[in-house]
């Protein structure tokens, strides 16, 4: 996915959650907003480059963007807002496999939750599949991805849906969306949400499917280059 035109700082803080102070080469300050909700454990390092964007919105309080981080010398999208069209993007280009050729609708409700993606089969007889993705920061060690970098019931009960899609005959996958270049496999982080982790192998074994892609970040695109093992 292309990104938008951007320029590059020094993180000063991140704080408020969505908020970052950025110090421009010049040495001007930017606060920024920051799309994400997570803690961005490991990401969020004072003095860390990052790439920002501006919004010519006269609407938006705070018109920058932070998008990138580069942590251990690659480039990591910490935009959330963007990750479902990485992967919508995906999809439609038959990347992840076992889930080309679907018809998708974004943002559908499944029970009490809103579900990312429903797939809708050309065929009739075929069973529709519920996509939730979840955006991957956080290494666990130095090869293993990890989700969450902070305690979620709301990703619990997403899970939980995708187990009620499956009671129903449907289909249920949890994709998660893995932003750093050095993983080499993927975990539930059990260390700092360990009810996350249960929540996640129970609906595993109530036939949630689980998959973890990896992408590729440069200053122009976000892309999905390929699957990875998932330890859980």
């Amino acid at each position: 996915m292309k990104l938008p035109e951007m320029k590059e700082g020094i993180l000063e803080r991140r704080y408020k959650r969505f908020l970052a102070d950025i110090r421009l080469p010049d040495g001007t300050r930017i606060t920024a907003h920051t799309p994400n909700t997570g803690s961005m454990k490991q990401c969020a390092e004072p003095g860390a480059r990052v790439l920002f964007s501006y919004s010519d919105n006269m609407q938006r309080k705070y018109p920058h963007t932070l998008e990138l981080i580069q942590v251990e010398g690659n480039w990591v999208d910490i935009n959330t807002q963007r990750s479902n069209r990485v992967v919508e993007e995906a999809l439609a280009l038959g990347v992840i496999s076992g889930l080309e050729g679907y018809r998708i609708t974004p943002e559908q409700r499944l029970g009490e939750s809103r579900i990312d993606f429903r797939l809708d089969p050309e065929h009739k007889d075929d069973r529709p599949v519920w996509v939730e993705v979840k955006n991957v920061t956080y290494m666990g060690t130095s090869a293993c991805a990890c989700f969450p970098d902070a305690i979620t019931k709301r990703g619990e009960r997403h899970l939980r849906a995708l187990q009620q899609a499956c009671v129903r005959a449907e289909r249920g996958v949890i994709l998660f969306l893995v932003q750093r270049a050095e993983a080499q496999v993927f975990a539930p982080a059990a260390d700092i949400d360990p009810d996350y982790a249960h929540a996640l192998r129970d609906v595993l074994r109530h036939g949630v499917d689980p998959l973890a892609y990896q992408t590729e970040t440069s200053p122009n695109q976000t892309r999905i280059v390929r699957r990875l093992p998932l330890i859980v």
